[in-house]
C-alpha cells in the first residue's frame, strides 16, 4: 500500500514531466533540478523563484485518514514542523508510478520557502493516489504552475476547521526553492498559528 494522502481543493516527476507541464515549466524547474541531481548539493544550489499553486492537506485527510503519515521522511517521522530553517513543514507534491518505482516531482528533502505563509517547507511526502498518480492534478499541476500541497496539522481541531484552513492558504503563490536561512517566519503549525496568510 502506498503512503502518501489525497489531493485536497479542486483543483513532474523528472521522468516524463515535460509530458504534464509546458516547455517553459520543464525548462524553468526540472533543469535546476538535474543540475541538482547532477552532483551540486541541494545547500550550495542557486535559489529559484517561481509561482506554484499552493493547497494544504491535513490530519483529517491525509492517507490513511486521521493520521500523520508521511511516504518520504526526511526532517520528520510523521508530518509536521514548525516552519523555520531547522525545522520546515512537510510538503507532499505530485509523484508518478514507474513499474514499482515512485519518483516524485522534486527530490525528498528539497526544501522551500512560502512567503505568502511565511514558512519554510521540506518535500516528504506524495500528493496524489491511485494507480496512476502521474494523471492527476498533483502531478500535472493547476491553473498552469506545479502544484505543491502543504501540512496544515488539525489533530487538535474538528475536520470542518482543518478544511477552512485548507482554502485560506489555498493560492497561486511565489515560492523560493533552495531558500535562504533568513527569511521571515510567522513560526508555529500552519493551524496551530492561525492559518496567517500575508
Amino acid at each position: 500500500m502506498m503512503l502518501g494522502h489525497r489531493f485536497f481543493a479542486s483543483p513532474a516527476c523528472l521522468v516524463g514531466l515535460s509530458g504534464g507541464l509546458s516547455d517553459a515549466l520543464t525548462a524553468r524547474f526540472v533543469l535546476p533540478l538535474l543540475a541538482s541531481l547532477a552532483g551540486v548539493s541541494s545547500a550550495a544550489a542557486e535559489e529559484q523563484r517561481f509561482a506554484a499553486y499552493i493547497t494544504g492537506y491535513g490530519f483529517w485527510d491525509n492517507t490513511p485518514p486521521g493520521t500523520a503519515i508521511i511516504s518520504h521522511p526526511v526532517k520528520h517521522r510523521r508530518a509536521g514542523g514548525s516552519g523555520t530553517h531547522d525545522d520546515p513543514v512537510t510538503l507532499a507534491v505530485g509523484h508518478a508510478l514507474h513499474g514499482p518505482h515512485e519518483i516524485l516531482d522534486f527530490p525528498p528533502g528539497t526544501m522551500l520557502y512560502l512567503p505568502r505563509i511565511k514558512k519554510y517547507a521540506v518535500v516528504e511526502d506524495t500528493c496524489g493516489d491511485g494507480p496512476r498518480p502521474q494523471d492527476g492534478p498533483c502531478h500535472t499541476g493547476a491553473r498552469g504552475h506545479i502544484w505543491l500541497d502543504l501540512y496544515v496539522g488539525g489533530q487538535t481541531v474538528t475536520p470542518t476547521q482543518a478544511e477552512q484552513c485548507q482554502y485560506r492558504i489555498t493560492a497561486v503563490q511565489m515560492v523560493y526553492m533552495n531558500p535562504a536561512p533568513h527569511y521571515e517566519v510567522h513560526p508555529g503549525e500552519v493551524i496551530g498559528s492561525g492559518c496567517a496568510v500575508f
